[in-house]
């Protein structure tokens, strides 16, 4: 039998549903998928192996992945190049730009690195697990390892829901657990020695509001008094200040749950009407230097205060107090610690933080909540049998 008949006998068409593949003049065998109509075109996907084996294995992963709904039109991309259109359309969909910035983090510093090259239909449970453990044994926590797993299963979830992948192989990929140590928390004598140290500093009414309000550190740098009622005594959390891509911007709150109202004490609405005299007499002196942004806490010519300027004269005062390990974050759990120790429920204590999840507050405050219980149970017991 000549070469031509042989070429013809093995490009015959295969039984019904194995699809057909042919001998090329390059010597591989290729084999074409019709996708049908997408955008108005006719598209059709090719596949090429050395051997005719090969070639109709190809074929039958690409009808495998058609039946399973994958998007086969779209261009092939690396996980590299994925990661770079998910940070971009994450970016449109309004994802905070501190937010975006930790995640261009952990994807330069982890997970190109490793995994950058591979095709992105490609990527395996196998790939993703081992850069979890090299990761884990390359002596990073096991905070930040979980962070490059989750950021990798959203990026991959976003893929799949656009059909790029057939399913989310990072699913698959067990994170490391974190084991909670307890976090020192400041005590209510403690807390008193911190106000007696504060009194009459610059920025007294924001360490005030933060350790009776509980409101994060750019939510009352982005504060402006037009959001406190200073008749009812509430104050409603609609911005946060937060410096990303260089510049200090104004951003909308953490959650949907963060654009709260939260009431506020006597004693703190004494610190803001004090401070507001004091900006008062700032913006006086300033003269045509003041820039007005309707700012609660402002530098001394009316703009927005640096967050690290912000921390380093915190700093300076938790040495004054003493408190050395305090953070200034530390100020919002003990509001929520103190709250709950007088009684509030998780729920109350939700709201006023502006967690996300009732749970969020339960996990984290899990401390006080024994304290909580046995008050609770004592008092049941004092009306049974009191």
């Amino acid at each position: 039998m000549t070469e031509e008949p042989r070429r013809r006998q093995r490009s015959r068409r295969r039984s019904q549903g194995e699809g057909s593949v042919h001998l090329r003049s390059d010597g591989r065998w290729a084999g074409v998928v019709d996708l049908g109509y997408i955008d108005g075109k006719r598209r059709r996907k090719t596949v090429y192996g050395r051997t005719e084996r090969e070639a109709l294995a190809k074929l039958a992963e690409v009808r495998d992945a058609q039946r399973k709904g994958l998007n086969l039109a779209a261009k092939p991309r690396t996980v590299a190049e994925w990661l770079d259109e998910w940070i971009e359309m994450k970016r449109r969909q309004g994802t905070r730009p501190l937010t975006l910035r930790g995640y261009r983090q952990l994807i330069a510093d982890h997970v190109k690195p490793s995994l950058g090259r591979k095709k992105l239909d490609k990527l395996s449970a196998t790939d993703v697990r081992r850069l979890v453990e090299a990761k884990a044994e390359s002596g990073l926590s096991a905070a930040t390892v979980k962070q490059i797993h989750g950021l990798i299963r959203n990026a991959l979830a976003d893929a799949e829901r656009e059909e790029l992948i057939h399913r989310n192989v990072a699913k698959l990929v067990k994170p490391p657990s974190i084991r909670r140590e307890e976090a020192r928390v400041l005590t209510i004598e403690e807390a008193k020695k911190l106000v007696e140290v504060i009194r009459d500093d610059r920025l007294e009414a924001f360490w005030i509001c933060a350790l009776t309000l509980g409101l994060r550190r750019g939510e009352l740098l982005g504060l402006c008094w037009g959001n406190v009622d200073f008749g009812n005594g509430l104050l409603a959390v609609r911005q946060s200040l937060q410096r990303a891509g260089g510049s200090l911007q104004f951003v909308d709150p953490k959650t949907d749950r963060s654009r709260r109202i939260v009431p506020v004490p006597d004693e703190t609405l004494a610190a803001l009407r004090k401070h507001k005299r004091a900006q008062a007499a700032e913006r006086l002196a300033a003269g045509e230097r003041w820039k007005d942004h309707g700012l609660v806490f402002a530098s001394t010519i009316g703009t927005p205060i640096e967050p690290g300027n912000l921390s380093a004269r915190w700093r300076s005062t938790r040495a004054r107090a003493r408190l050395g390990w305090l953070r200034l974050h530390d100020l919002r759990h003990a509001c929520a610690s103190f709250l709950l120790a007088c009684g509030a429920s998780p729920r109350t204590v939700m709201k006023t933080l502006g967690h996300s999840q009732i749970g969020l507050t339960m996990n984290t405050y899990t401390h006080v909540l024994p304290d909580i219980e046995r008050a609770a149970v004592d008092a049941v017991a004092k009306k049974l049998f009191g």
